[in-house]
Order: C-alpha cells, then structure tokens, then sequence
C-alpha cells in the first residue's frame, strides 16, 4: 500500500479538501494522461517550440504577456533582473493556506533581494478555484498576499497559457509534463530561465536554499 497522505484538512468555505486528495489527484491526473490516446502523444511526441507574445519563439519567461488580476496585460519583461517564482493557486485546496502564508513569509523576507512571485489561480483541479477574479482578489489580500495576482489561466490542455506551455516544455515533470496540482511552483532565475519545479507536496520555505542560490548570483 501507498501512503498518499497523512491528514486532511478542511479548506476554506467548508470544503474538506487536504493532502491526502491533492495527492491522490495527481495521481490520478497522471494515469489518465498516461492511459489516454492524446495523453500518449503528447508523452511520446515532441512538442513544437512555444511562441512568445511577438510570435517567435520564446527564449524566456520575458516573451509572454499575461493579464493580472484585474484584467490588465502585463508584459513579463518588466521582471527582467528578478528571481521569479510562478506558481498556479487555488483558494479552497488542503495546501491553500500553508503556501499562502509561507509565500508572505518568504516575499517579505526576500522582495528587497530580487524575488517575485506571479500567482496564476486555475480551476482544473478538483473545481478548487471556482470563483470570478474579483473574488479569488478578494480571497488572496484577505490572506495578507502582497506579491502579485494574475487572471485565472488554465496551465493544462489546447487552451494552457503560453507561458506555462513554456514552463513545461523547459522544466519537466513526474512521469509528463503536464501540471498534476494546485501549487506547482516553477523557480526562474534573473535571466529569466525556469531552473526548477517543485511539486504541491514541497512547501515554498523549502525552497529557501535553491532561492538564495540565485538571489545571490
């Protein structure tokens, strides 16, 4: 037997959501793509090179605009020189409020260094992001976030943001590359090269020495 969790949790607005179903979700997520047809192919076939906002072919995060939670575009190269974090959020996961207050934790102690963090909130796990951006706003400043917000993405399927097709092709995952949770995390260092992925299962103050890594560079 596989232990695949160790307490659940109850989230906010009473859904009893936790560890144990976030990791029985990425299982699951895995096995179906890998017993797919379209899961298969996109195992076994290469994907093509993914396109920035210009239309060539992106070489950093820097070639992708993004709306922030307000609906404004935002052109990732004003985080040129910075140390990014990009991470997928959902409010009402077991890992929801350990991230969110270990995220503040980290952005205070490390914003006047160089560190960023882009929140991309997504409802393709589990329905765990249902709410419109106003709300999932609302939902993130109410939990102190300070670092900044952007409009609900999908980072799985034909419909996945450019930059998180982007952040998959350069940093691959567990068995696929698909993006198997809430709260994976993606670490770009100041050139704006993705240098690591971190599963739900890794909290963010365990990242804190691959961080001063490249904040110190």
């Amino acid at each position: 037997m596989f232990l695949l969790g160790r307490r659940l949790l109850t989230g906010p607005r009473g859904a009893a959501v936790g560890a144990t179903v976030g990791l029985l979700g990425t299982a699951m997520v895995a096995i179906n793509l890998l017993s797919s047809p379209a899961g298969v192919a996109a195992c076994s076939a290469a994907q093509p090179p993914v396109a920035g906002a210009d239309g060539k072919v992106a070489s950093s995060v820097y070639d992708f605009t993004a709306n922030d939670i307000d609906g404004k575009p935002v052109q990732l190269g004003q985080y040129r020189g910075k140390v990014l974090i990009i991470v997928n959020v959902a409010s009402n996961c077991g890992y929801t409020d350990g991230h969110y207050k270990e995220f503040n934790q980290l952005y205070k102690e490390y914003e006047a260094k160089g560190l960023r963090i882009l929140a991309f909130p997504c409802n393709q796990f589990g329905g765990q992001e249902p709410g419109t951006n106003a709300e999932i706003k609302q939902f993130a400043v109410g939990r102190g976030a300070k670092y900044d917000l952007f409009a609900k993405v999908d980072v799985n399927g034909d419909e996945a943001h450019p930059l998180w097709q982007y952040l998959k092709q350069r940093q691959g995952g567990t068995l696929v590359d698909a993006i198997k949770w809430n709260f994976t995390k993606f670490l770009v260092d100041r050139n704006g090269q993705p240098v690591g992925r971190y599963g739900p299962t890794t909290s963010p103050l365990e990242m804190r020495n691959e961080l001063e890594k490249y904040l110190n560079q």
